[in-house]
């Protein structure tokens, strides 16, 4: 019994080592490819060591509303919303990221540049499934503007469905 359960724990270690060498080789081939980069010549950074700003050349990120209130949701249903914004400025406008202060909140937004006067929307999905009362929500957006951060919000109070009314 004893040489059976050696046997077993050397089998089951040789399986995990195998597993996570395989693993790691596997990771390491994840690289972006050559056309999922964006060129440095269209990113703009006016700002230098002397602390000066060519502010009017920057792109600038302008929603056309930076709240939605989706009012009252029934708990488990999923809402979604685009918040719609123009680049007003006069160069691109990158988004490099938008993060959710809840994994209930999905952003979705554009991965290429944005022109001078071109109109975008950032998507925004609230899943409203083991929440309940009011729900405020924020969306950072990080972009090549100044500021270089800009936030929008969500609400919601979500019911219960025997709570209809």
């Amino acid at each position: 019994m004893y040489c059976s359960m050696k046997i077993f724990s050397k089998l089951w270690f040789s399986i995990l080592l195998v597993g996570l060498s395989m693993l790691f080789m596997t990771s390491c081939n994840m690289k972006q490819t050559d056309k999922e980069l964006l060129p440095a010549d269209i990113v703009n950074n006016p700002n230098s060591a002397s602390g000066s700003i060519d502010a009017d050349q920057m792109p600038v990120l302008q929603f056309e509303s930076d709240f939605h209130d989706f009012g009252r949701v029934i708990q488990g249903e999923k809402v979604s919303f685009g918040f719609k914004f123009t680049n007003s400025g006069k160069s691109d406008l990158i988004i490099s990221s938008v993060t959710s202060s809840c994994g209930c909140t999905v952003p979705d937004f554009p991965k290429t540049p944005i022109k001078p006067g071109e109109s975008h929307k950032i998507d925004v999905k609230f899943d409203s499934e083991g929440r309940r009362g009011f729900q405020n929500k924020t969306v950072t957006i990080n972009s090549n503007t100044q500021p270089s951060t800009q936030v929008v919000r969500i609400k919601a109070e979500i019911i219960l469905p025997e709570e209809i009314k």
